[in-house]
C-alpha cells in the first residue's frame, strides 16, 4: 500500500503525525530587533501547529548579523537569542507538531550589511547588491564555527531537527557553485569542502539520533549555471559528511538565462525523486505543491517522503486541516483542535 500524505513519519528521533511541512519562509517583520524572534513569530508559527501541520520550519536564522537578508530577518549568533527561541519551540510543540529551524548565512546576498562577504568577489545581479568581499582561508574556517555555534544554540533551544541553507544562492550555495566560487585555495579546488566542514562542524554540537537536513538548488538557472548531475555529486559529499535528508529547491543563484525554472505545480518533483533515488537519502519536495490531490500523489508516488508548502501556508494557517478534509482523511486523524473540532 502507497504511503500517504495524512500518514505518520518517522526518521531517526523525529516522528511526526503527517508529512506535511511548513516551508522555510522569511518573514522580514520590520518589529523584529537584533534577530530575536517576537510576538509575530510566535503567533505566526504557532497557528500552523494549531492547522496541523506535521513539520515547521522556522525561517532563515542566521549566524552572523552581517549574514541576515535583511536587517528584519531572525538570526541566532548570541546565547541571547536562545529565550525567545525556546519560547517559541514550545508554543509549537503544545499543539503537536515538531520543529526544526534552517541555519544560515546570506553571502553575497546579505542586503544590509556594510559589505557582504563570499567565497569570490561576485556581485549578485541588481541594483540593491553591493560588491562581496572574499573572505580570507581563516574566515572560511572561523564561518564553519558559526554555524556549529549556531546549531549548539538550536538544540538548547529544543528543535527537533535542524536544515542547513544550501540552497537560493546563499553562502553554502555559493560555495559549491562554479559560477560563484573561484577560489584558488583548497575551498576552491574542492566545491563540497565548506558545506562538509559545516556538517562536520554542526553534527559535533547534535544529538546523534537528530536529524539533519541540507535544503539544496538542484539545478541553477543563470546561463552558466550548474546541472542536476553536479548537485547530485554535491549531494553525495554531503551525505557522506552527514546529512540524512535533502530539502530539494532550485534556483536562486541569479536571473534566468536560457533554462527557464518550470513555474507550474510540482516542477520541482523530479529533481527530488532524483536525488532520493541516487542517494538512497529521504527527501522533502517543494514547490506549487499546496493543492491536496497533487501533494498527496508526490508521496503516495514514491516521489518524496515529505512535501513543503510554502506559500500556500502563508494564504491558509490551516492548509494541513483543510487537505486533510478535502482528500477524506477524518477529523481525528487529520490531528484537528478539540476546540475547533465542532467547525469540521
Amino acid at each position: 500500500m502507497a504511503e500517504q500524505l495524512f500518514s505518520p513519519y518517522q526518521f531517526k528521533s523525529l516522528e511526526l503525525q503527517n508529512r506535511v511541512v511548513m516551508a522555510p519562509m522569511c518573514q522580514y517583520s520590520v518589529t523584529a530587533k537584533d534577530g530575536i524572534p517576537n510576538d509575530w513569530h510566535q503567533v505566526h508559527y504557532v497557528s500552523r501547529a494549531v492547522g496541523g501541520t506535521g513539520l515547521i520550519i522556522i525561517e532563515m536564522t542566521d549566524v552572523d548579523p552581517d549574514g541576515r537578508i535583511t536587517d528584519n530577518d531572525l538570526g541566532i549568533w548570541s546565547d541571547e537569542h536562545i529565550p525567545a527561541f525556546t519560547k517559541l519551540v514550545e508554543g509549537i510543540h503544545a499543539h503537536g507538531s515538531k520543529v526544526a529551524i534552517q541555519i544560515a548565512h546570506a553571502g553575497r546576498k546579505a542586503e544590509d550589511a556594510p559589505q557582504p562577504v563570499a567565497p569570490s568577489v561576485v556581485t549578485f545581479p541588481g541594483e540593491k547588491y553591493k560588491e562581496p568581499r572574499a573572505l580570507t582561508t581563516e574566515e572560511v574556517e572561523a564561518m564553519v564555527q558559526k554555524f556549529a555555534d549556531g546549531v549548539r544554540r538550536a538544540v538548547r533551544a529544543g528543535v527537533d531537527a535542524i536544515e542547513l541553507h544550501g540552497a537560493h544562492g546563499y553562502l553554502i550555495h555559493q560555495f559549491h557553485s562554479p559560477l560563484m566560487n573561484h577560489r584558488e585555495d583548497v575551498y576552491g579546488q574542492d566545491l563540497s569542502r565548506f558545506g562538509a566542514e559545516v556538517i562536520h562542524a554542526v553534527k559535533k554540537e547534535m544529538p546523534a539520533d537528530m536529524p539533519l537536513i541540507m535544503r539544496i538548488s538542484a539545478v541553477e538557472y543563470a546561463d552558466g549555471g550548474y546541472d542536476l548531475d553536479h548537485m547530485i555529486e554535491i549531494g553525495r559529499a554531503y551525505q557522506e559528511a552527514g546529512v540524512d535528508m535533502f530539502h530539494v529547491s532550485s534556483g536562486g543563484e541569479g536571473p534566468s538565462g536560457q533554462r527557464k525554472p518550470g513555474n507550474y505545480p510540482g516542477y520541482q518533483v523530479p529533481f527530488a525523486r532524483r536525488f532520493r533515488e541516487e542517494l538512497k537519502a529521504p527527501v522533502i519536495a517543494v514547490g506549487m505543491l499546496e493543492d491536496a490531490a497533487l501533494a498527496q500523489s508526490v508521496i503516495g508516488n514514491g516521489d518524496a517522503d515529505l512535501v513543503a508548502i510554502g506559500r500556500g501556508m502563508l494564504r491558509d494557517p490551516y492548509w494541513a486541516n483543510h487537505a486533510a478534509l478535502e482528500l477524506g482523511v477524518n477529523k481525528e486523524q487529520a490531528a484537528i483542535a478539540e476546540q475547533y473540532s465542532r467547525g469540521y
